[in-house]
């Protein structure tokens, strides 16, 4: 059985963007505003934007919803996808507005004449279309034929919207396979991994707040983009949608999928600090968050281990009894007191910008 690597899948376009084919994996939100709120939603997707987000979902529950896109797509910078349930027209409407990707489960639609008119216009405006399953919208006869919500059930829904799709020649599709238990999101995208090529949006739907819903988020996600599946992702927490993009930056960058700047490597310190490291990590976090540059930085806690433990580090300190080194690529370069830490080694990365 062959196995889809993201490397693999097929290249789909979205507006100016193009993902799967081992493209660099997209970040996604979706606003929480009304979407027919125009000025609303436009600030809220240019502060997404600002963080780092990608590709931006907005609700279409009604036509006046669907008739802000058009207002919406001409000042914002990214790819606008319209969340489409049920009603084909909405589909049709956000289209012809300017929309940019559709969600929308072609089995949800109704008659093959409905599915028909939506793929047609598709096609004509060059939209592709994600199909999002998760647990809680599999269908009872497939739940009845697959004893309940698993990875084999949440697969055969998917496949059901793909036929239609691929009946009427459409393959233009991206797919979701979400739940809020991460064995069972893992489980899923492995297995869809081993029948589809089709690019995969990779999330645990419903996570939580934001501190646990982080936690939810990277350790299915990591275990899922670590086997090469995945070509966008969405963190879904119960906050702002900027920490959600936060949130999926530092997970792709701790997988070094993507790179996004400054990653701070900090020890957790133990009974050989002798300076007030955590303060020091904190500052310095917060004083290089603007630079775009590539490059690690290490904060340790005791000269002993420092220089050797993150050698890695492009630039690094070292806290000792009231001095500590600075240090690049595991190579000491100078001793300063504690208290000029800081600025030694802000210093330091100045110049490196």
């Amino acid at each position: 059985m062959t196995f889809f690597r993201r490397e693999q899948t097929r290249v789909i376009c979205i507006k100016d963007r193009k993902i799967g084919g081992g493209n660099p994996i997209l970040i996604q939100s979706m606003t929480n505003t009304k979407t027919e709120n125009i000025e609303a939603t436009i600030h809220q997707i240019l502060a997404l934007e600002e963080a780092g987000c990608e590709v931006v979902r907005v609700a279409v529950p009604h036509e006046e919803a669907a008739r802000a896109i058009e207002k919406i797509v001409g000042k914002i910078h990214i790819p606008l996808v319209a969340d489409i349930h049920f009603d084909y027209k909405l589909a049709l409407m956000a289209i012809e507005n300017g929309i940019h990707k559709l969600r929308i489960n072609p089995g949800n639609i109704g008659s093959h004449d409905r599915v028909e008119k939506v793929v047609d216009k598709a096609k004509r405006y060059k939209i592709p279309i994600r199909i999002g399953v998760n647990s809680g919208s599999i269908e009872k006869s497939i739940l009845k034929q697959y004893g309940g919500v698993n990875a084999f059930s949440l697969l055969e829904s998917a496949k059901r919207h793909i036929d239609l799709l691929e009946e009427l020649d459409f393959k233009d599709i991206v797919v979701s396979l979400k739940a809020s238990h991460v064995p069972l999101a893992i489980s899923a995208y492995t297995t869809f991994a081993h029948h589809y090529s089709y690019p995969l949006h990779v999330g645990i739907t419903e996570a939580g707040t934001l501190k646990k819903g982080t936690i939810k988020s990277a350790a299915g996600l990591g275990a899922i983009l670590s086997q090469g599946i995945g070509d966008t992702i969405r963190v879904s927490l119960s906050d702002d949608p900027v920490k959600e993009i936060e949130c999926a930056r530092d997970i792709l960058q701790a997988l070094e999928l993507r790179k996004f700047g400054v990653e701070i490597i900090a020890c957790p310190t133990c009974g050989r600090t002798e300076v007030n490291l955590i303060d020091l990590a904190k500052r310095v976090e917060s004083a290089t968050k603007h630079i775009k540059k590539n490059f690690k930085i290490a904060v340790m806690g005791c000269v002993v281990n420092g220089p050797g433990e993150a050698k890695e580090a492009d630039i690094g300190i070292a806290g000792g009894k009231n001095e500590g080194l600075i240090f690049k690529k595991g190579e000491i370069i100078k001793k300063v007191k504690e208290e000029e830490l800081f600025d030694a080694l802000m210093k330091e990365i100045e110049e490196m910008e």
